[in-house]
């Protein structure tokens, strides 16, 4: 039954009802982590003997749940796990005080926490910690604001493609072909633009039209195999998912260990987050805790594309050849 063939006193209900719910849903989805964002298990470094490092434990110890600390024997050990994507920075213990490596490519939010985590610990005037940004981010882009708003876009991109090859009617072989070309193309124009032009996405050129096409593949498949299986409101369950979950659940304004349980976690099953942070690994980061967000997008593209296939084949048996219509002996004729 389409929405057309209800009741006009029911359309009007539904119109009332639906709207609000989804203000309700949106305003949820975005406000609630806003409002939220704090450090919850942040991976940080500790470098440094045991006896000099213990009473920066202590004092982190008393945020509760904030810090996930990680302890290394030395700075370059440290620097190696910032590197890695281990950790999102390090407090080295030195005769000098302490020293605080961060990684703002990694995230600007929580390289700018970090330092004032370190500077409110600072209770004597002359105690002044040394900073040293080891990955930093792009020179034209310092605030990370090009990678972080790129998700939008990307998700914007990915439903419309959805939503394209199956208002088009497109299938099989032929909706794979259209997702997969768009999605090539959508990473080739996002690379032109983010890379070469704004230079705020640094890393090997192909490497990071890859990961824009692989997530933009992974959004857009998504959406047209949900409309392949259950029909055109298959559109709109997937818009939600990736819009108003998917995007921001992400963290790719500040970073997943910044939104509260579980929503960091969410957003990184999901492409609008896994693509984020792949796209920061491969950016700035030579690769580094790549594998998780590749495969979660690849997956994400897979199943997509599989069910645009099996959600096809299953609509050409439904249908079927018409039967021949029986003609008349001749000889009634």
């Amino acid at each position: 039954m389409s929405p057309t063939s209800l009741p006009p006193h029911r359309r009007v209900i539904a119109v009332i009802v639906l709207i609000p719910a989804v203000v309700a849903l949106a305003l949820w989805a975005f406000a609630w982590p806003a409002s939220r964002t704090a450090p919850h298990d942040l991976p940080l470094g500790l470098a440094g003997p045991t006896a000099a490092t213990a009473p920066v434990e202590r004092q982190l110890e008393h945020r509760k749940g904030a810090f996930d600390l990680h302890h290394y024997a030395d700075e370059t050990a440290a620097r190696e796990a910032i590197e890695n994507r281990e950790v999102y920075g390090a407090i080295v213990a030195t005769e000098q005080g302490p020293k605080l490596l961060t990684a703002s490519a990694a995230s600007p939010v929580v390289a700018q926490l970090l330092q004032q985590a370190v500077a409110d610990r600072a209770s004597a005037p002359d105690t002044r910690a040394t900073t040293v940004d080891v990955v930093p981010t792009a020179d034209e882009d310092p605030r990370g604001a090009v990678l972080s708003t790129s998700v939008l876009p990307l998700a914007m991109a990915g439903i419309g493609a959805g939503a394209a090859v199956t208002l088009l009617g497109l299938r099989g072989a032929r909706a794979v072909a259209a997702l997969a070309g768009s999605s090539a193309l959508a990473g080739v124009v996002a690379t032109a633009l983010a890379h070469s032009w704004l230079e705020a996405v640094p890393g090997n050129w192909w490497t990071v039209a890859g990961t824009f096409a692989l997530a933009a593949l992974a959004m857009s498949a998504a959406v047209a195999g949900l409309a392949a299986l259950v029909g055109r409101a298959g559109i709109a369950l997937g818009g939600v998912v990736i819009m108003l979950l998917g995007n921001p659940f992400s963290g790719a304004s500040s970073a997943p260990e910044m939104l509260p349980a579980p929503a960091g976690a969410i957003g990184q099953w999901l492409p609008p987050g896994a693509g984020a942070t792949l796209l920061r690994s491969v950016s700035f980061f030579d690769g580094a805790a790549a594998v998780g967000p590749a495969l979660t997008l690849a997956w994400w593209a897979a199943l997509g594309l599989g069910a645009v296939v099996a959600g096809g084949a299953l609509k050409e048996r439904g249908t079927g050849p018409r039967p021949a219509p029986q003609r008349e002996p001749a000889f009634l004729a």
